[in-house]
């Protein structure tokens, strides 16, 4: 095959952060993707409706001149974000989902919850109006190591929660392991997973073999090979319940290549090759609509978009930049290891 024509993809979990880095990156997202789930872990995090009204704002006069694109929205829950408020942004469809982050599992989330019982207000407010909660599935407790905190999640976190509201809407962002699309998979009803570029492509030697690769660090860290294999399996099996999340998070190069660098990895730029790529490898590329433009919106109640991207095999490797230039520093973009022969047209 040496072209292929899908629906215009979406990005159902995204980093863009704010000034200058902003501007520098929204868009790689908005040449490709009509839409994406915004990640609120700003600093102060976006946590009020009108927060998110200011940030949607701060975004659409980034968009490069012509692009046409949707922020979808997200809060940063704590416990004391207001039910009313939550419910408010909902109804005026500016807030898309709440956003759990277990305090200290990844970048800017010392805000996040700590006590569930403290959030369970605005949870149980969720589950009655069918408002998604978005999680970023690990535990932090010190004795868990960083490979189990998934699975630990899992087990002590989210299906209590699951079990205690059985109407409320879950995506388990960015799913590293087996045990998290095993999980989804026995589910009857009210949960799915967004699974990450990166994911498929690197295992946890990519980070550690030949020397510490900073550009290769993420949270949730990438797993062992057989959690690899996993979600390449559920990337590329149709299955609905399973869509992109690119996870694309952009830190300037001091940030992460330093004694204590900071945690993602920046794949806006060249994802749509690389699952191109990835699905070529899996004989599945009849699948890769169903993955990047169709299961999420079914999933998040809205309709698949009009406009279609065309991918093209070029018979030279695609030359994407090693890095890009923001007005915040340098960026080093996601290489895979691999040279990329699809190309969006």
């Amino acid at each position: 095959m040496r072209s292929i024509t899908i629906r215009r993809p979406d990005d159902w979990h995204l980093h863009l952060r704010d000034g200058a880095m902003l501007e520098g990156v929204i868009g790689d997202t908005s040449r490709h993707f009509a839409r994406a789930i915004i990640m609120p872990n700003l600093v102060p995090p976006v946590v009020t409706t009108a927060d998110a009204k200011a940030y949607r704002d701060r975004i659409m006069a980034a968009l490069p001149k012509g692009d046409r694109f949707e922020p979808l929205m997200t809060l940063y829950l704590t416990e004391d974000t207001s039910p009313d408020d939550v419910e408010e942004g909902a109804r005026s469809g500016l807030v898309t989902a709440v956003k759990l982050y277990p305090a200290g599992a990844t970048t800017n989330s010392h805000g996040g919850v700590r006590d569930m019982a403290k959030a369970m207000p605005v949870l149980e407010r969720m589950a009655k109006i069918g408002l998604p909660l978005c999680v970023h599935g690990e535990v932090t407790t010190p004795e868990v190591d960083i490979f189990d905190r998934e699975k630990v999640f899992i087990d002590t976190v989210l299906d209590p929660l699951r079990r205690r509201l059985p109407d409320l809407k879950v995506t388990m962002e960015h799913v590293t392991t087996s045990d998290g699309i095993d999980y989804i998979r026995s589910a009857e009803r009210n949960i799915a997973g967004s699974i990450t570029t990166h994911h498929l492509i690197i295992n946890r030697n990519a980070i550690l073999v030949g020397g510490i690769k900073p550009h290769y660090y993420c949270l949730p860290v990438a797993k062992r090979e057989s959690h690899r294999l996993a979600l390449r399996a559920a990337a590329t099996s149709g299955d609905r319940r399973f869509f992109l999340g690119t996870d694309s998070a952009p830190h300037v190069d001091p940030l992460k290549e330093c004694a204590c660098g900071c945690a993602g990895i920046y794949t806006s730029i060249n994802t749509m090759s690389c699952l191109a790529h990835v699905f070529e490898q899996e004989n599945a590329l009849d699948k890769l609509e169903a993955f990047a433009s169709l299961n999420g919106p079914a999933w998040y109640g809205l309709a698949p978009n009009e406009d279609t991207i065309t991918l093209v095999r070029r018979d030279t490797p695609v030359p994407y930049p090693a890095k890009i230039e923001t007005g915040a520093g340098p960026v080093t973009v996601f290489d895979p290891m691999f040279d990329l022969f699809w190309d969006v047209s």
